[in-house]
């Protein structure tokens, strides 16, 4: 199950359960929470100009670095407030789900990208564009992780 289909996957329901649990009013993000989100916008700009994802027109260096670069900023942010990133992938979230669900959620799709990025490197050839694009799509651009902040009421 620790396949991308079932990080993905994974990712959604996670995200989407953190963000469901909000909008409800059964999470409402306390300063540290939402100073870290804003902090976590600041570190993956993706620097995109305004462009939809699939990112086709950047390098495939620059591609698989964008996705893998959230890795290292989730497990910063995670050990600054103190949240435990869970595997997703064929698991759950917890309920009520808050910061640790969306962290671990928005996690699976980074450390993907750093498993691409050392396959990259190590001349193992180019992930498959399908799910590049896809884990773009859920990154950045409209209704993206990268609009996170539109989706609190708080």
């Amino acid at each position: 199950m620790d396949t991308f289909a079932g990080r993905f996957d994974g990712a959604w329901e996670w995200w989407s359960a953190a963000v469901e649990e909000a909008q409800e009013g059964r999470w409402v993000r306390n300063a540290l929470e939402r100073q870290v989100l804003a902090d976590i916008t600041a570190a993956t700009n993706a620097l995109h100009g305004g462009r939809t994802a699939p990112l086709t027109e950047d390098s495939w260096h620059v591609r698989i670095g964008r996705i893998a670069n959230w890795a290292g900023v989730l497990r910063l942010a995670a050990r600054a407030g103190g949240w435990e990133l869970r595997p997703v992938a064929g698991r759950s979230p917890a309920h009520p789900a808050g910061m640790a669900e969306l962290l671990s959620g928005i996690y699976a799709v980074g450390e993907q990208g750093e498993r691409w990025m050392k396959q990259f490197l190590s001349g193992g050839g180019t992930p498959p564009e399908g799910e590049i694009a896809r884990a773009e799509g859920f990154l950045v651009g409209p209704g993206s992780v990268e609009d996170l902040q539109l989706f609190f009421y708080d």
